[in-house]
Formats: structure tokens, C-alpha cells, sequence
């Protein structure tokens, strides 16, 4: 085996184990995850519906929680990652702005907010925040890394931060999280698709 083969293989096992260490929630984690999903049921018993944004990877992780939600546990959830949408907000607001357009246009007082932003430092989420204020929102929840009293955190009402500076590693550990949300409202780990 070659010292690179060597390397490749330590540096996956460091990653994982690493992975592995951060993604089991403490307590008090455990705690604030099955308060969102209180305020998730709640917010949908009161006709609310709950908005979800991210940036690169995590607008990804945003469109599929979002997705599963609405159709798995028949939560009314919605994302905006559609292009025409952002370009148009961007182009016609700026880009820091966009967030706060779409939850000026299309958010409600009662409903949630969850913004994902592995940095906690992203503009246009924390403008989000702050128009979702204005619109009086029931909750803002908020998913970060990084440095835990980051400026997305700090606007936050339930927060779920990860201890590590590795992007994928906290976008792995959000999407887990957010999907055990998902799972937590219908009960169980596996059921069919439809």
C-alpha cells in the first residue's frame, strides 16, 4: 500500500469519526428538536405555513427537508429556490435583499421561519430574519456552524449549531437533523413513499 493510499485512508477515517462525534445531539439539542417539531405541528394546526431558505449546499438541504415535510409529514412547508425567482429579487433588490423580498411577498404573522447557514454570517438570511420580525413570525429557528454566536444565531429564538468549521460536515449533520425532524412528527424511521 502506498504512503498516498495511506494517507486517503486516515484522512476518511479522521472525517468520519469526526462526522460521527458531531452529529449525535447533546440534550439540550435533543430538547430544542423536539420543541421545533412542537412548533412545527402548531404552526400547522393554526393554518401556518413554514418558510425554509439556504445558500449553495444548503439551499439544497432546504428544498429537501422542505419537500419531505410537505409530503411525508403533511406539514405546509415552502422554499424558494427557484432561479427565475431569486434572479428576479436579486437583480431588482440585490442579492443580500432577496430573502427579504420573498418573505415580505409571500410570508404571514404565525408563520415559521428556518434559515440554514453553515457560516451564520450570510446577509441575505439575516435580512430574512429581520423581515420575518417585522411580519411577526411565530418562531425563527436557525441552523449555523462555525462560530457559535455567529449573527444568524444570535437572531434566532431555537438554534441548532454545529461545533465544527468543515462545511460538509456541518451540512451533512444539518440535513440529518432536519430530516430526523421529519421522521419525529410521523413516528417512525421507515414507512412507504407515497
Amino acid at each position: 500500500m502506498s504512503f498516498r493510499i495511506k494517507q486517503q485512508i486516515n484522512f476518511l477515517r479522521e472525517y468520519f469519526f469526526d462526522t460521527s462525534k458531531k452529529i449525535m445531539p447533546s440534550t439540550d439539542q435533543i430538547r430544542k428538536i423536539i420543541k421545533i417539531k412542537n412548533n412545527l405541528i402548531m404552526a400547522h394546526k393554526n393554518g401556518k405555513k413554514i418558510m425554509v431558505f439556504g445558500n449553495g449546499g444548503s439551499a439544497s438541504i432546504a428544498s429537501h427537508f422542505s419537500v419531505d415535510l410537505t409530503k411525508n409529514a403533511k406539514l405546509r412547508s415552502v422554499n424558494y429556490n427557484e432561479a427565475n425567482l431569486i434572479t428576479c429579487f436579486s437583480n431588482d433588490y440585490g442579492y443580500e435583499k432577496w430573502v427579504e423580498m420573498a418573505i415580505k411577498f409571500y410570508g404571514d404573522k404565525g408563520d415559521i421561519l428556518i434559515v440554514i447557514s453553515t457560516s451564520g454570517m450570510s446577509k441575505n438570511i439575516i435580512n430574512g430574519i429581520y423581515a420575518a420580525r417585522k411580519k411577526k413570525f411565530k418562531s425563527i429557528i436557525t441552523f449555523t456552524g462555525h462560530n457559535k454566536k455567529n449573527s444568524v444565531s444570535r437572531l434566532g429564538d431555537i438554534n441548532m449549531w454545529v461545533d465544527s468549521k468543515a462545511y460538509n460536515i456541518v451540512e451533512n449533520i444539518h440535513q440529518t437533523w432536519l430530516l430526523s425532524i421529519v421522521d419525529l412528527i410521523i413516528g417512525k424511521k421507515e414507512y412507504p413513499p407515497n
